[in-house]
């Protein structure tokens, strides 16, 4: 089961991840400024956001296996129609509907890793997300070489949605089944419930500062520490290396010390991290502030489905999905703001700011009852 579980977060990560190696490829095909791209790949998280209590409501009537299984076959084919998109409508469409395909097989998938978990005494969820930036590295080197070798994006993607399609069908058998929890009627937009509000502020926080360093962190180093365009990539690299190591020795740092002062010790890594970046902005220290912000971002989210998927109020699936509706909204809507804080105070003030969503994490990790470790 842990194996089958680990196959199908690889699965995910390879698939997004060579969606996201051939951005350059599609905006040069279908003649897009950065602008128009910016629209384009808004779909995206619309479609992610706008299914999250969807996803919810599914996983309270359906076990996560299946929901899972049907979610990476609509992934996989989502993922081949992007490559055959000719028109920007016809982009836009399939990115919505690459949300909503991530949406159902990303929420499902932990799921599955919470249902997992519960068989072990010790801590494995942290080497799951692990495998999913492995994972990405992989997805991106092999779309490197799709670019390299001048091999079109259709059949590159649609090579790739077959080999999904192949190992979740061989997979599938292998994870595990839990049967659902059926939830009481409620309205399909609704706030967590209160004793998950604390874990859904974690997740926003922890998302936002994730997605700041995926769309920032070329820009600040390039900006901010003026270092050639390879050097600019080099910060992002350093940051990815040190949140996939991070979430392989996750779990081993969970079970010496702890699920809640391992998010303390995260949430003191990303405000350090990006504080030190920003009061010495050089290229050592704004490099190794990047490994700490790296290393603190990647064991949060994990670790908090690990608690929440504890609740015995609800099913994991749809606990998890509650707490991503917020989470997701740090994702998607803080990284924008950092355009308009830099340009009317600086990229530096920007970082600074976001640094403070860091010590919101040690704050909050007071309010969680020992109870849910």
């Amino acid at each position: 089961m842990r194996t089958a579980n680990a196959v199908f977060f690889f699965l995910s990560g390879f698939g997004y991840a060579s969606w996201a190696s051939r951005i350059p490829t599609i905006q040069h095909q279908l003649h897009l400024n950065e602008a128009q791209l910016g629209g384009m790949l808004f779909a995206m998280p619309i479609g992610l956001i706008l299914t999250l209590p969807v996803t919810g409501h599914l996983l309270s009537k359906y076990s996560s296996r299946r929901i899972m299984f049907f979610g990476c076959l609509f992934f996989s084919v989502v993922l081949a129609l992007i490559g055959f998109s000719v028109t920007i409508w016809q982009l836009v469409l399939a990115l919505f509907c690459f949300g909503v395909s991530r949406n159902l097989f990303n929420i499902s998938t932990n799921a599955q890793a919470v249902g997992v978990q519960a068989l072990y005494n010790k801590s494995i969820m942290a080497t799951f997300h692990g495998i999913w930036s492995m994972a990405g590295f992989g997805g991106a080197a092999v779309g490197y070489f799709m670019v390299y070798y001048n091999i079109g994006t259709a059949y590159h993607l649609l090579g790739v949605s077959i080999l999904l399609v192949v190992f979740t069908l061989w997979f599938i058998k292998g994870t595990i089944y839990a049967a659902p929890v059926p939830q009481p009627k409620k309205k399909l937009f609704t706030l967590p419930e209160k004793s998950l509000i604390t874990f859904s502020l974690i997740c926003f926080a922890s998302m936002a500062c994730e997605n700041t360093m995926y769309d920032w962190s070329g820009i600040y180093f390039e900006k901010v520490i003026h270092v050639t365009k390879a050097g600019a990539t080099a910060g992002f690299v350093v940051y990815m290396i040190a949140m996939t190591i991070g979430r392989f020795v996750g779990d081993f740092a969970v079970n010496r010390v702890g699920i809640k002062n391992l998010l303390r010790f995260s949430g003191i890594f990303i405000f350090s991290g990006l504080l030190l970046s920003v009061l010495f902005p050089f290229q050592l220290t704004a490099g190794f502030g990047f490994i700490l912000v790296g290393l603190g971002v990647s064991c949060i989210v994990p670790m908090v489905f690990q608690m929440a998927g504890k609740s015995t109020t609800m099913s994991s699936g749809t606990a998890l999905a509650s707490i991503s509706s917020i989470g997701y909204l740090g994702f998607l809507i803080v990284p924008p703001f950092i355009g308009f804080i830099a340009q009317a105070a600086g990229l530096r003030w920007s970082f600074g700011l976001i640094s403070l969503l860091g010590a919101l994490v040690v704050v909050l990790v007071y309010n969680i009852k020992d109870d849910k470790e």
